[in-house]
């Protein structure tokens, strides 16, 4: 599997519609209005992002060396980790979009997906 880096993260991240960068207590941040939907820790080695809740367990399940949990303040929110040097290409591709897909209007989502099928 191919290490995803964080220049990667940034150009999936800031192709999609209404994303915005923000660097927030020296951990660089993409946001649609004021909501996080994914952040890189302050090493940049790992990548918390937008998921659903219910479905956490799951995923850090399928693979707990790739995906975990977020700080407890953080697990009522949708969110999960993943370790950067972990997760490349599509599938890193493939959880940035479905976290910012959480984050947009429908249309927004809608309007985008037509472009690029």
């Amino acid at each position: 599997m191919r290490m995803g880096t964080v220049d990667e993260v940034r150009g999936v991240a800031m192709s999609l519609p209404r994303t915005t960068e923000h660097l927030i207590r020296d951990r660089v941040k993409f946001r649609v209005g004021s909501i996080v939907y994914l952040a890189l820790s302050q090493d940049e080695t790992t990548l918390g992002f937008a998921f659903p809740r219910e479905e956490r367990a799951a995923l850090i399940a399928t693979d707990p060396t790739r995906f975990f949990q977020p700080p407890p303040s953080d697990l009522r929110f949708n969110w999960v980790c993943g370790h950067l040097s972990h997760l490349g290409g599509d599938e890193l591709r493939d959880l940035i979009v479905e976290a910012w897909r959480m984050v947009v209007p429908k249309r927004v989502y809608a309007s985008w997906h037509q472009g690029v099928s």
